[in-house]
């Protein structure tokens, strides 16, 4: 089975929660405080592997969820961090976010990584919080919650040579006459259900990746057929192996058919360099049409091969053509930096909402204060009060209307408003 398109959801760790402690010992009667940090939460790293070329192990596992932080401890021992959870994806493996349908990240190379959601920090212990008017601090913060994303992951195979065609017109002979790939080849239309990758040797310096695409038909960019979904797989080719079937009722109709196909899909297509064979030459009919069918094609200005499949005619000349083309090749440079998505809107804004309960405060930087709040602790709650006050949570609430003994939810959370 291959799949090329997934969803999957990914989660940071959350950082351990800093200590509040106090030094005790027989002959220190004030020790002060002691309580270490907590450590960090482990990140999701998103990393590229040549192992695979599909994203099938998604199909069986797509929740993501990366350890936390361990607590800090006394003695101002900080907590353990957690080591990062990677997710091995194959090369040209394009990473969109869910929600917004923005690119995340386009990655290519064998070992890259991407750090998709980082963990959270360790919660600061109480020995932060001493000063000299309060040498007995009981605040402390819990661990920064971590990151986490719904994501959609979709495969562009990475080849040299992307092999295109209408079904049975031999693509996946081809294919298997050049390599050691082992596709399905019968003798009735739509024989390749999925993209196939091979590996051609031409000698002990040259070599060929190519990706034999599933038969396309008219209609096929609207999904007609076996649909629009394969033909992403040769948006990263470096050149096209137009396959005509030489026992097809009019191969320049299925020529023209076919880059139609390809331009109304992805207009960058109808410009990439592109060879034509002309398949099946063994038989005594398809040699009648050749001259024909050779001087129609080069009239549009594409070079054609005649080859054979079965007898394996003129196919080194065509593979060390289309080396030379792809040695020939200047694309699009790929970035050296992954483009991340990074959100505009400033992380410490906020928003307030008359709900039927009381009032909904929402904001990034003001849920993760409360996510990180010691509320069992007078002065830790103390300290997220003055928050809500130096960003304007107080003042907003005012504003708006809030009573005093009306609820407040941060989060999580359910506060009672003072004025």
């Amino acid at each position: 089975m291959f799949i090329d398109e997934v969803e999957i959801y990914v989660q940071s760790g959350t950082g351990g929660n800093g200590a509040i402690h106090f030094r005790r010992e027989k002959y220190v009667p004030r020790g002060g405080p002691d309580g270490g940090d907590g450590g960090r939460g482990g990140d999701v790293i998103i990393e590229v592997t040549h192992h695979l070329n599909t994203l099938n192990p998604f199909h069986f596992k797509t929740k993501f969820i990366a350890d936390n932080g361990k607590n800090g401890s006394k003695q101002k021992s900080t907590g353990k961090s957690a080591s990062p959870l990677i997710i091995k994806v194959p090369p040209g493996t394009l990473v969109y976010e869910q929600e917004s349908n923005q690119i995340l990240g386009d990655l290519t190379q064998d070992g890259q990584q991407f750090v998709i959601c980082k963990g959270g920090r360790g919660g600061r212990g109480n020995h932060h919080f001493a000063t000299s008017r309060n040498q007995v601090p009981h605040v402390g913060e819990k661990g920064e919650p971590g990151e986490e994303k719904s994501l959609r992951l979709e495969l562009k195979l990475i080849a040299d040579v992307g092999i295109v065609g209408v079904p049975n017109a031999g693509k996946s002979s081809f294919l298997a006459t050049i390599s050691n790939a082992k596709p399905k080849i019968a003798n009735y239309p739509f024989t390749t259900l999925e993209p196939n990758l091979g590996v051609a040797n031409l000698d002990i310096d040259h070599q060929l990746v190519a990706a034999d695409i599933p038969g396309l038909v008219e209609g096929a960019h609207q999904g007609v057929g076996l649909g629009d979904s394969f033909l992403r797989h040769i948006q990263r080719t470096k050149v096209i192996i137009h396959m005509l079937d030489g026992l097809s009722e009019d191969p320049l109709a299925d020529f023209s058919q076919i880059n139609s196909e390809l331009a109304l899909f992805d207009e960058k297509l109808a410009s990439k360099t592109q060879i034509v064979a002309f398949n099946k030459m063994d038989l005594p009919d398809v040699q009648e049409r050749w001259p024909d069918i050779k001087s129609a094609i080069e009239k549009k200005g594409y070079e054609i091969h005649p080859i054979s499949t079965v007898t394996h005619e003129e196919i080194k000349p065509l593979l060390w053509k289309i080396m030379e083309l792809v040695q020939a090749y200047v694309g699009e440079e790929i970035a050296e930096e992954i483009p991340v998505y990074r959100p505009e809107s400033d992380p410490r804004e906020f928003t307030v909402e008359k709900v039927e309960d009381g009032w909904l405060v929402r904001g990034k930087s003001i849920e993760r204060a409360a996510a990180m709040t010691y509320w069992e602790h007078h002065a830790s709650v103390r300290r997220f009060q003055r928050i809500m006050e130096t960003i304007g949570v107080d003042t907003a609430l005012e504003s708006a209307g809030a009573k005093f003994g009306e609820t407040v939810f941060v989060g999580e959370y359910e506060l009672e408003y003072w004025e």
